[in-house]
């Protein structure tokens, strides 16, 4: 998974016209958290949700799912199915790399769908600094500012980070409005 992670960093670094080591000497590649999921198959899976509206806190994740499926995306104010793929994987942009891209690149707002059939069984990488490390400040890259494309969010640590997003929880609100200098 580190392996993936660093060239994910590589190609999303080249992507943004930097270094292809840039995110990586940012300390992207730092800290990976692996969660394993299993949801049981539901008998009334429009009773309930398997989680609710959200988007991932660090930079990216990486998920791989089985063939059950249950993951969507929000697109364009719809909730869009993402069929598993065997041998795929999934590539999220979380939080703070929006917020490092200056909205070059956005996180995407996913939640997961409980159904009848299964179990569903998904194993996600969420990179992220290992969030402990605290002093460490993020915010747009400042080699893709200019005048006409200032900074459009506030400066925080990992920490403020963090924690401010989970204080928020899983509500579907979003930190980096928080963060933001400007109003779109």
């Amino acid at each position: 998974m580190l392996k993936i992670g660093d060239s994910l960093f590589e190609l999303l670094s080249e992507a943004l016209g930097l270094k292809s080591n840039y995110l990586k000497e940012m300390g992207c590649a730092e800290g990976v958290n692996v969660v394993y999921n299993y949801y049981p198959a539901c008998p009334q899976p429009e009773l309930t949700l398997g989680t609710t509206q959200h988007a991932d806190i660090g930079f990216i994740s990486v998920l791989v799912q089985d063939d059950v499926g249950g993951l969507q995306v929000l697109h364009k104010d719809h909730w869009v199915d993402v069929p598993p793929m065997a041998d795929g994987l999934v590539i999220n942009i979380a939080n703070l790399l929006q917020v490092m891209s200056n909205d070059n690149f956005t996180s995407v707002k996913h939640r997961v769908l409980v159904k009848n059939a299964g179990p569903r069984v998904s194993i996600i990488a969420f990179f992220g600094v290992g969030f402990t490390l605290g002093s460490r400040i993020y915010g747009p890259i400042e080699e893709l500012l200019s005048e006409e494309n200032p900074p459009r969010y506030k400066k925080t640590t990992i920490q403020d980070f963090v924690a401010q997003s989970y204080r928020q929880g899983l509500n579907g609100i979003s930190f980096l409005d928080m963060l933001k200098l400007t109003k779109d």
